[in-house]
Formats: C-alpha cells, structure tokens, sequence
C-alpha cells in the first residue's frame, strides 16, 4: 500500500534528521536526502550508514519499523570520525577539493593554499580522491569513539545546513550563468538580423534619387 504524498513526505524528514549529514555518499547514494528517500520507497536498506553506525541503525528501525540489521559490510565499517587535513606545502590551489567538500569546509582560492575548517569537517573523505597532487590527509579525531558517539545533532544541523546552502548557491551561479550565455546569445541573433534584413523600400528610392539627381547635374555640366 503507497503512504499518501504528505506522510510520505513526513517520513523522508523524519530519515533525514536521523541521519548523521555527512554526504559522504558511502551509502550508495548522492547524499543523506536521497538516502532517506529510497529507505521511504522501500528501495534501500536502512543499514546502509557507516558515519551513523549501529546506533543510527537503531534510529531508522524505530522511524521505520524494520528490524536492525549489522551494518552492510558493502557500504562500509563503523568506526571513528576521521578529520581531513591539507598539507600546505604540496597544495597547488586547484581548487577541486572545495569543489568536493559538500559542507563547505574548505577555505581557499584559485593558486592559493587552501585548509580545512576543522569544526566544520565531516570526515565524509570526498576531498580525498579530488587531489590531484595527494596532499589530502585523514586523522582520527575521535578515537574509541564511533556513529552517534563520535557526532552530535548540533554538527549534524549545521552540516546539513551548510550543504544544502552550497546547493542553493551553486544553483543561483548556474542559473546566472545561463542567463548571461542566452543574453550574449540573443545579442548576437539581433545583431545579425540587423546584418541581414533587407534595407527598406523608401530608404533605397531616396538614395537612388539622390544618385539619379547627382548624375544629371553630372550630365547637364557636360553638355549631354
């Protein structure tokens, strides 16, 4: 039996928020959202969160009702919160592990040194593989400590609000830089209409009365 759109909807929250916010994507799914979306349609298991471990098992079996499971052994292993760390000696400034970091937790510039914002961190290890030049780094942050122990709801707020920000913003800049290319475009269509459209009637008459009027006054000076 389909749950109505609105305690679907309800549902998907109450995953969400039981969820550490992590985006680390080791559940198999692009982020904590689309994660809880498929637990809510019966398309993935809800033992498919490493960072939320047993505890955070525990929390989808009593939004859900299911069982809990051990966590899947595909998706990964329960253990302590890990903390990105960039050597600055060997950062180029590319800029792809911002470009990663689905928390914004990484400050820096084009040809710049980056760092990370450690208390903003998600150890989701995303900006690991981005590095070109390997200068990415994970350190235990809190060791003995694993899921819900090693993370609190405050951090995981904050994560998923600085993560759905950066959405938000990287869509405002997409949206603004296809307004600008339709603009440039639309630009360049109406300068070469007015390359090519035909001159007008009258605008051509005048002047060929005028080059007719030039050539007799020419043709009276000669005598013919």
């Amino acid at each position: 039996m389909t749950a109505a759109p609105a305690t679907t909807a309800a549902l998907i929250e109450q995953l969400d928020q039981a969820l550490p916010q992590t985006q680390c994507t080791r559940c198999g799914y692009p982020d904590c959202r689309a994660y809880a979306e498929a637990i809510a349609a019966g398309e993935a298991g809800i033992n498919q969160c490493p960072p939320g471990g047993a505890e955070g098992i525990a929390r989808l079996a009593r939004i859900t009702g299911r069982p809990a499971l051990p966590l899947s052994a595909e998706h990964g292993v329960e253990g302590p919160r890990k903390l990105a760390v960039i050597d600055e000696a060997w950062c180029i400034g590319c800029t792809l592990c911002i470009k990663a970091c689905p928390a914004d937790c990484i400050a820096g510039a084009p040809k710049l040194m980056h760092t990370i914002v450690a208390e903003q961190c998600t150890g989701c290890e995303l900006c690991v593989p981005a590095c070109p030049v390997d200068c990415i780094s994970l350190v235990e942050v809190t060791p003995g400590l694993s899921g819900w122990a090693a993370w609190s709801e405050t951090q995981a707020r904050e994560a998923r609000e600085r993560y759905r920000f950066k959405q938000f913003r990287e869509q405002r800049e997409a949206d603004e830089n296809a307004q600008r290319l339709a603009e440039k475009a639309q630009h360049k269509l109406a300068h070469l209409a007015e390359l090519t459209k035909p001159a007008d009637d009258a605008e051509l008459q005048r002047k060929r009365s005028v080059i007719e009027a030039a050539l007799a006054r020419a043709r009276a000076k000669r005598g013919d």
